[in-house]
């Protein structure tokens, strides 16, 4: 297929993610402050959307109280750097079954909840974008399902696009992208609408070319898409799905890492992000931008 390469990007940081990274590198933000404040950073080095998990901040672990979103959320928007703020939707779609022979009762650690908890902090903190993962999938660990029905993903879309926040589809198959296409037929989700092509997270779509190409080539042309792969091919990622046409998710919650040996900050990701797509021939655009390309309104501080 012939190149069609993006000239105008955007950079969304993943700031802190849900996965158990707070022990492995200081840099993992855990405090509501901690976190406004790496996602300003990221901002100020060329972010123009950042997407925010909250955790405890005494252990780090992910967390859904609402208490923690709003306090990120008004750190972000009192600030004086702008930037598009996404928050995460993932959180309460979790089983981690007991054993093989006997899978109820299920393991501690489970985290499943209805679809108006799972979205209480989206209509508590408005933000401009909020992440709707689009299937079920065995994720990582033996016997943890990331647990996302057609049922529950139906009522989640209504309710994000009935509060006035985009949904990002995050899609981590082929199968996730043609849900949500319908969805979109259904009238759940508005189109055109937003996606993120997740790479090489397990047991999802592998991190290799053809798979992404095969991603990419499954989001409808007048949709929005941005790409990302885990770990050490996280910077190759930026160049492949700015080259594919997407626009690329950088950040602590998939790649701790700057370099071998080196632990990463999220503004140091985005800076070499930046450099990436310049050096590629691309311009990485700003928070403005984004809201004129994707239909966003700007929240104020409440």
């Amino acid at each position: 297929m012939p190149l069609s390469m993006n000239r105008e990007v955007f950079i969304t940081c993943a700031v802190t993610g849900s996965g158990g990274s707070q022990d492995r590198s200081p840099h993992v933000p855990r405090s509501p402050q901690q976190i406004a404040d790496s996602a300003i950073a990221a901002a100020k080095a060329g972010a123009a959307v950042v997407h925010c998990h909250v955790r405890d901040p005494e252990t780090g672990t992910p967390s859904r109280d609402l208490a923690y979103y709003r306090e990120v959320t008004d750190r972000i928007r009192d600030s004086e750097t702008d930037v598009v703020l996404n928050l995460t939707a993932g959180m309460g779609g979790d089983i981690i079954f007991g054993d093989v022979e006997k899978p109820f009762p299920v393991r501690e650690g489970t985290d499943m909840v209805g679809a108006t908890e799972r979205v209480a902090h989206i209509a508590e903190c408005l933000p401009e974008i909020c992440t709707l993962d689009c299937g079920t999938m065995n994720f990582a660990e033996a016997d943890y399902v990331m647990t996302n029905t057609p049922g529950m993903l139906t009522a989640m879309g209504g309710m994000m696009t009935k509060l006035g926040v985009k949904p990002e589809i995050e899609a981590f198959d082929t199968g996730h992208l043609w849900y949500a296409k319908q969805l979109v037929a259904d009238g759940v989700l508005d189109s055109p609408a937003l996606v993120q092509l997740c790479m090489g997270v397990p047991w999802g779509a592998p991190d290799d070319l053809n798979t992404f190409m095969a991603m990419v080539n499954n989001v409808p042309s007048d949709w929005t898409f941005s790409g990302f792969g885990l770990g050490r091919n996280q910077m190759a990622y930026v160049a492949a799905s700015v080259l594919a046409g997407g626009n690329v998710r950088v950040g602590l919650e998939d790649n701790l890492w700057l370099e071998k040996g080196v632990l990463a900050e999220n503004y140091q990701l985005v800076e070499r992000a930046v450099s990436i797509i310049e050096n590629i021939g691309a311009r990485v655009i700003g928070p403005e931008d984004v809201r004129a390309k994707l239909g966003l309104e700007k929240r104020a501080p409440t």
